[in-house]
């Protein structure tokens, strides 16, 4: 306690005569031992910081994920970016339904043009109204409607970086000030040949460098970052509006037809980074120049003079004018181009996506003119724009830069000509009259530079200014085309769509219901339409559809094509409107990880696999499991090998091995074959399990016996299947079957039922008539081998008892030809020449086609498809070939000549 007691005065000694220190010393000397000790400080931290990252590498203790993305309860998603040995985590939250029905009446009901319409007026029947590109009230509107979700908030991220930017414009404004201060006086020091004050003044131009080049920097740095803060709130807005459960992605191109000049990826990728790069621009490129404008005008009606100031005002005021009156218009030009960039990048997608169709046709030709044909009119109108841009541009530099150069050149003048009119200039010029001719100078040397300075600045903020006006203009034109995009998809999701008069079947005119969570699937009274582009109506293509399914009630859905099945599974899945009538069916919701278990109807469910596979982005796993993602796999209780005996049941147990894991990543849709692809969508279906399955085509390249695997497996687990096909072989899978005619009508009937039931007993009893007729037939072939084997040949021999078996060319067995009879005298070739081999071969093949056709009939049940019993009908008409071919042989036999010498069988054998 002692030696600690005589430390005290110790330090408390040396911190008095530190701060003595401090107190005295100079103030340069005070900010750089701040300087330092924050030095030290830093360098001890930086030391610390790179030790810890150190030790952290070599334990290891990076984070390793195999999921990149986590759902939380709440909807939001956290994404865990690997960078170099860390991970950033991001959390991305879901735009909520109140902000999307806020925002409606900003997007819903548009100004119209330059008279602004009164809130809640009906828009009339077409889309919202598309004003032109300009400088008017409604470009004001759609700008503000899209900064209320670039800026949602005044604590949001965007505001800080704003406020922060507006800091370093103003810093930089100041800075400039003492720019234009200090380039006077260290002229007026050269100019004097005070060389201490001159050095002095170069000292002080290179300490305020350092922090001019930071605010430049640090300018352009944050425009870049609200340019992407913009962008960021934007996407992910237009991506929950675009992707969402009213399947807005699908129907604002085959339903609303809203969008003109591109698809929606053109809107997204292309014009909306244009329109953030602008828009953050705007900020710096108007709220710079006018501050610069409000405070470098103050500087210099102090120094010139209220004369020089009122010039200043009215040479900005006609030139803004002038350039106006004289301008192109910018914003219709950008959006026309943007419009033609769409629809030059969609004939390349286009071309793309349909790149095998059009080999096989040949068709490179034709989709090379349509290429050049749109670059054409693409260049055209880049051509005449850089055309008026061009000339615009040498007007706008000639009015900025000389005639307002010269203007500055007089005005910095009237000080020294009119000192009464010249302000502080003027009033310093009238009391240094009476110095000497060397101090005046010195001092108009001085006020010229500085005001020259002060002038080259405010003509910089006056210049950005009057360019401003074209940028304003450019963004004029992509901001009503982002507008219209958020616009349009607004109003697919709310289903906005009115009108006075609306046409039968448009999209004004649904007056069904679309039930989700029954325990079956229903329509009553539901007419099928193939809707037309809003506002036209649609085309009805099958009659009022009324059908109710519970569990276990399989469906089959055949017609010719073009009848309509497709359609129905559209207007099922809600695709397409329900125009009349109700529709009900289960939720779209994922029974994955019942694990062979048997699904029951409670548990809902419904899924639909189009006719064409579909395979996304992403691992081997991920095709199985779509769209479903690895952590709602992990979620359910999934497990790869899970997954491996889902492969295992449709035969596809070989991918993973072959393919090089799970989480492989390729293009699927190139690697794998047609079958795959179709066995993989069912794939799909055994793994979520849903208590109903919608499948349009699903194994036409299936080979039978897995196709019928297929089905059984599906069947034992309890999913109850809606298959739309033109194959009659998929009937035995099957209860019910809705038929339709091609015409609107259609025909729900149970698989075995007495209709059908009645058919293939008519068709049987025809078929046994047939046979009895064949009865005569047959006693005539009899005859006939009876005869031919009592044939004599020339010199009186008698042919041996089993030579008519020889000359049966097949045997009895194989539908051999019929004989021809032998009259005595005549030689055998003689005989064999008269007689029509052919049609007594062809009923023998008739009998044999029928009875295989009736033995069918007989055996088969009337559970089993009458398709079954149709290919054994098939069986009997191959026989056709076999007819054919004896007759040809039969041919040969009448054409053949007995030699003298040799016996009619070896003549044939020759022949």
């Amino acid at each position: 306690m002692a030696n600690q007691s005589t430390l005290r005065p110790a330090h408390s000694y040396l911190l008095r005569q530190y701060l003595r220190l401090l107190r005295s010393a100079p103030k340069y000397a005070r900010v750089l031992t701040a300087a330092v000790f924050c030095v030290v400080l830093g360098g001890f931290y930086e030391k610390r910081r790179r030790a810890r990252k150190r030790a952290e590498e070599r334990a290891g203790l990076s984070l390793v994920r195999r999921n990149s993305e986590v759902r939380l309860t709440d909807g939001s998603r956290v994404i865990y970016v690997p960078y170099k040995t860390k991970t950033a985590k991001v959390v991305l939250k879901p735009t909520k339904p109140t902000t999307f029905d806020a925002h409606r009446r900003l997007f819903l009901e548009p100004p119209g043009g330059r008279n602004f319409r009164r809130a809640g007026v009906p828009g009339g029947e077409g889309p919202p109204l598309n004003t032109k590109p300009g400088l008017n009230l409604a470009f004001l509107h759609q700008l503000l409607s899209l900064l209320s979700i670039m800026i949602p908030r005044l604590t949001s991220k965007e505001c800080f970086l704003l406020l922060l930017h507006a800091m370093f414009l103003v810093s930089r404004t100041y800075l400039s000030l003492v720019v234009a201060r200090l380039d006077g006086e260290i002229v007026r020091d050269l100019v004097a040949g005070n060389g201490k004050r001159f050095s002095w003044g170069i000292v002080k131009w290179l300490g305020v460098g350092g922090p001019a080049v930071y605010c430049n920097a640090m300018i352009k740095y944050l425009q870049a970052k609200i340019s992407i803060a913009f962008r960021t709130r934007l996407t992910r807005y237009i991506h929950d509006l675009y992707l969402n459960d009213s399947l807005g992605y699908y129907k604002v191109h085959n339903l609303d037809g809203g969008l003109v000049g591109g698809n929606v990826d053109q809107f997204i990728a292309s014009d909306l980074p244009i329109f953030c790069d602008n828009a953050a621009s705007l900020y710096s490129s108007l709220g710079k120049p006018f501050l610069d404008f409000v405070v470098f005008n103050y500087q210099l009606y102090r120094s010139l003079g209220p004369l020089s100031f009122a010039g200043i005002m009215v040479n900005y005021a006609g030139s803004a004018w002038f350039l106006r009156r004289l301008s192109p218009p910018f914003g219709k030009l950008a959006a026309s181009q943007g419009r033609r960039e769409g629809e030059f990048r969609g004939l390349h997608s286009r071309l793309i996506a349909n790149a095998e169709e059009i080999a096989f046709y040949g068709g490179a030709d034709m989709e090379r003119g349509f290429l050049d044909r749109g670059f054409k009119e693409l260049k055209q109108l880049m051509e005449g724009i850089y055309g008026m841009k061009i000339r615009y541009n040498m007007l706008e530099d000639f009015v900025l830069k000389y005639s307002w150069s010269a203007l500055g050149y007089i005005a910095a003048s009237l000080p020294v000509f009119l000192p009464a009119w010249g302000g502080l200039g003027g009033l310093s010029e009238l009391q240094n009259s009476s110095s000497g001719m060397g101090g005046r100078e010195t001092d108009r040397m001085k006020s010229f530079i500085t005001n020259k300075r002060l002038m080259l600045s405010l003509a910089d903020a006056g210049g950005r200014l009057m360019y401003s006006f074209k940028d304003l203009s450019e963004l004029a034109g992509h901001t009503s085309r982002v507008y219209a995009l958020v616009s349009n998809l607004h109003r697919v999701h709310s289903h906005a769509y009115f009108s006075s008069r609306p046409e039968l079947f448009s999209l004004a005119d649904i007056q069904g219901t679309l039930h989700q969570g029954y325990f079956g699937i229903r329509l009553e009274g539901v007419p099928i339409v193939a809707p037309g582009l809003w506002p036209r109506g649609g085309e009805e293509i099958v009659e009022d559809v009324d059908i109710r399914l519970l569990s276990g009630d399989h469906m089959l859905i055949s017609g010719p094509n073009g009848a309509g099945k497709s359609s129905i599974a559209r207007v099922i899945a809600g695709l397409w409107p329900v125009y009349r009538g109700l529709v009900s069916r289960p939720r779209k919701t994922s029974n994955a990880g019942l694990k062979g278990e048997p699904v029951t109807s409670d548990m809902g469910g419904v899924m639909f696999l189009p006719q064409k596979p579909y395979l996304a982005q992403g691992t081997l796993r991920d095709q199985v499991i779509y769209p479903h993602m690895e952590a709602d796999m992990r979620e359910v209780g999934m497990t790869d090998y899970d997954l491996m005996a889902v492969l295992e049941t449709v035969r596809l147990a070989y991918l993973p091995a072959r393919e090089g894991g799970w989480d492989t990543k390729k293009e699927w849709k190139d690697v794998l074959s047609g079958g795959e692809k179709q066995r993989i969508s069912l794939a799909r279906i055994i793994y979520h399990s849903p208590a109903f399955a919608v499948l349009d085509e699903p194994t036409s390249a299936v080979s039978s016996d897995v196709e019928g695997l297929l089905y059984s497996v599906c069947k034992e687990r309890g999913i109850t299947l809606v298959t739309l096909s033109t194959r009659a072989s998929l009937k035995k899978y099957h209860t019910f079957q809705l038929s339709l005619d091609g015409n609107g009508g259609w025909v729900v009937e149970r698989i075995g039922g007495e209709v059908e039931r009645g058919e293939v007993e008519r068709e049987l009893e025809e078929l046994r008539s047939r046979v009895l007729l064949v009865q005569g037939k047959r006693e005539r072939l009899e005859a006939v081998k009876a005869e031919l084997g009592k044939v004599w040949v020339q010199g009186g021999e008698e042919l041996d008892g089993d030579v008519g078996d020889e000359v049966v060319v097949g045997g009895e067995d194989e539908m051999g030809e019929s004989y021809a009879e032998v009259k005595e005298g005549e030689s055998y070739a003689d005989a064999v020449k008269g007689v029509d081999l052919t049609d007594s071969y062809a009923d023998i093949v008739d009998e044999a086609a029928l009875e295989a056709v009736a033995s069918s009939l007989t055996t088969s049940t009337m559970s089993d498809s009458f398709a079954d019993d149709a290919a054994s009908k098939m069986m009997g008409e191959s026989y056709g070939d076999v007819a054919e071919d004896a007759s040809t042989r039969a041919t040969a036999a009448q054409e053949a000549e007995v030699k003298e010498g040799e016996s009619y069988v070896d003549a044939v054998k020759t022949e």
